[in-house]
């Protein structure tokens, strides 16, 4: 094989056995070296039932792949001066001030004391704040509060949600730990409020139009809605590698992304295509100014977490070597299943398989999609970055 050719057939190979096991409905992707696509594949199905192909221009449930475009927003209006990463958060949303954190062991959601600061637009970004998500962890006093108070509400707009988050405490003091959170819808309102314009309208204008993104955005047209993928739910969501797929297009709630809601998630509304996110991907390669400047673009990709914090989720527990930049997860010590150059990558995905990556170290980014409810760090993730790792540098 040549050198400049990269062989992705292992990766190909590995990705096929996941379809075959029914592990994966479909799953395609797109690989760079530097700033060139070196490989872009297909398998699998886009709907089983019907036997139809995965194809590239396939619209898929970008769930939290939503976040990387909520977090350039914000830094769009940082570089302009309008935001600062230390703000406090009250000065563009009030009723976040002032805030209450659940005391250690509380078993209401009284038993509180005072933030000892408020909450900042930095640690919003690297969900640091205190915010929760009241998905992840049930059985705790914030995961009923969040509940209860219906804080992920599809039918009211985010202004809403900012007046529920007012009334319940935070998890932690803000900047002492780290918990995936509603912290990105939180600043798709703070979009909203500096920019004067809704978040949807931002969006397009300043990036989807910008990067020529002609697929992306918080519902499918109906005259596409043919080209939306199926949603599926696996066998066993503690045993990610038991086969078996349920059809489940009604997730998270009936005619998601299929009509508007009021209720435009910065941390989770947007669907997109293959093409659409490796434009993005594209412009925030180290060096692009396409949408971002290069500076940006670093204190993105750099961990803003303290020393010997991790990042942490409910259900795995704490992730060894892997802090949190601006929007995404920052490697700085990679793990057994992580690839072995693969310190200083910045990377996400959504809970139904959508991930991007970028590592300047080994010179490579991609994309990798599939609509697999509970596809987020799917073994199947880390198995086609080990090889398309191994593809790029051979």
């Amino acid at each position: 094989m040549d050198a400049r050719t990269p062989d992705f057939s292992a990766a190909r190979t590995a990705m096929q056995r996941y379809v075959d096991q029914e592990i994966m409905p479909g799953v395609s992707w797109a690989v760079l070296r530097g700033r060139d696509v070196v490989d872009q594949q297909c398998v699998g199905f886009a709907d089983r039932e019907a036997k139809a192909a995965l194809r590239p221009d396939h619209i898929f449930r970008a769930f939290s792949n939503t976040k990387i475009f909520v977090t350039c927003s914000i830094m769009l209006l940082v570089e302009e001066g309008r935001i600062g990463l230390d703000d406090p958060v009250e000065k563009f949303l009030p009723q976040l001030g002032n805030r209450k954190v659940l005391k250690q062991g509380a078993s209401s959601l009284a038993d509180v004391e005072p933030a000892k600061s408020p909450i900042t637009i930095r640690q919003l970004l690297t969900h640091s704040s205190g915010l929760s998500y009241g998905i992840f962890d049930p059985g705790t006093v914030l995961f009923k509060g969040y509940n209860e108070a219906r804080v992920l509400n599809p039918l009211t707009p985010l202004s809403d949600m900012i007046d529920k988050l007012a009334d319940l405490p935070l998890s932690y003091h803000p900047g002492t730990g780290w918990e995936y959170s509603v912290a990105t819808d939180v600043l798709g309102r703070v979009v909203e409020v500096v920019s004067g314009h809704a978040l949807d309208t931002f969006l397009k204008a300043r990036i989807f139009d910008r990067l020529g993104m002609v697929d992306t955005g918080f519902s499918v047209p109906e005259a596409q809605q043919g080209r939306l993928v199926a949603l599926y739910t696996g066998a066993d969501v503690l045993d990610p590698m038991k086969p078996g797929l349920t059809r489940a297009d009604n997730l998270p709630y009936p005619q998601a992304y299929r009509r508007p809601f009021p209720r435009l998630s910065g941390g989770g509304g947007l669907v997109s295509t293959l093409p659409d996110m490796l434009a993005l991907v594209r412009a925030l390669l180290p060096g692009s100014d396409a949408l971002l400047k290069p500076d940006t673009l670093r204190q993105m990709m750099t961990n803003q977490l303290p020393a010997g914090q991790t990042i942490r989720f409910a259900n795995l527990g704490p992730i060894p070597g892997k802090g949190f930049g601006l929007g995404g997860a920052v490697t700085f010590a990679p793990m057994p299943f992580d690839p072995p150059n693969s310190t200083g990558e910045f990377q996400w995905g959504g809970l139904a398989g959508t991930h991007w990556w970028i590592c300047p170290q080994a010179n490579t980014a991609g994309v990798l999609m599939a609509q697999r409810h509970m596809g987020f760090w799917n073994p199947f993730f880390f198995e086609f970055k080990r090889l398309a790792y191994q593809a790029v540098g051979g």
